[in-house]
């Protein structure tokens, strides 16, 4: 049994992989998770010791010592995923293929495994939206990081003087400044991944998972498939080879 965590900025997402299915999966928010009783190890509640435990981590140093806490109890140790020059059949072209974001190189394995020879959109959309190119020879050629629509509307917040902090509606025409300011975001969010859609050879898949995919989709003029937990996929592809 393999225990996958994806550690986002906002939430903390975990399941139990046995080389054919899911089992166990959860999803809290960070804080949330923080605040975990030290009597109640969330990842105990439901499965023994796993075999291997493979962690996407991009919240920090203090989710990393929350993770390091709750994992003590297993056996194995667990193993930080980082950014690689090639792996599971994906080439990392990143100018620093180490730095590169331990979500997003699972999300792209998990796009090759799932897409294998065709050209994808590797989009999350989460806290920030990612939006990855892959080729169908399993190159990523690089993307895009924009804030996500919460975040777009805490800057607007922060950074005026009068603006709201208050979801709104999306609508055609917004007559009115929380509409005015939500529509603004999601077609920001939509707009970016439109843009890197079109650059991309014709028949290309675009796969998308996150908090705020499903909206995000609702904007799309071309079909998207939704892959929930895209970046656990790609922890249990890793989990699969040595």
């Amino acid at each position: 049994m393999i225990l996958a965590i994806d550690a986002g900025n906002s939430r903390v997402k975990w399941g139990w992989y046995d080389g054919q299915s899911w089992s166990g999966i959860a999803n809290v928010a960070l804080l949330e998770f923080a605040a975990s009783s030290d009597h109640i190890n969330p990842f105990s509640v439901t499965h023994d010791n796993p075999r291997r435990i493979l962690i996407s981590n991009v919240a920090g140093d203090g989710a990393q010592q929350l993770l390091v806490n709750w994992t003590r109890i297993f056996e194995v140790e667990p193993e930080w995923v980082r950014g690689e020059p090639e792996r599971c059949g994906v080439k990392n072209c990143y100018e620093r293929p180490e730095v590169l974001g331990p979500d997003r190189w699972a999300a792209l394995i998990a796009a090759r495994a799932l897409e294998p020879g065709r050209d994808c959109l590797v989009v999350n959309a989460g806290t920030c939206t990612t939006i990855d190119r892959l080729s169908a020879a399993g190159e990523f050629l690089g993307g895009l990081i924009v804030p996500g629509v919460d975040l777009m509307r805490f800057v607007l917040h922060e950074h005026t003087g009068r603006l709201p902090l208050q979801e709104g509606n999306y609508v055609d025409m917004p007559r009115n400044t929380v509409d005015a300011i939500e529509t603004g975001c999601r077609h920001a969010q939509a707009g970016a991944v439109e843009r890197m859609y079109r650059s991309m050879p014709c028949g290309a898949q675009c796969l998308v998972s996150g908090g705020g995919g499903p909206a995000l989709i609702e904007r799309m003029p071309f079909p998207c498939r939704i892959v929930e937990n895209l970046v656990l996929e790609g922890l249990a592809r890793m989990a699969a080879t040595p």
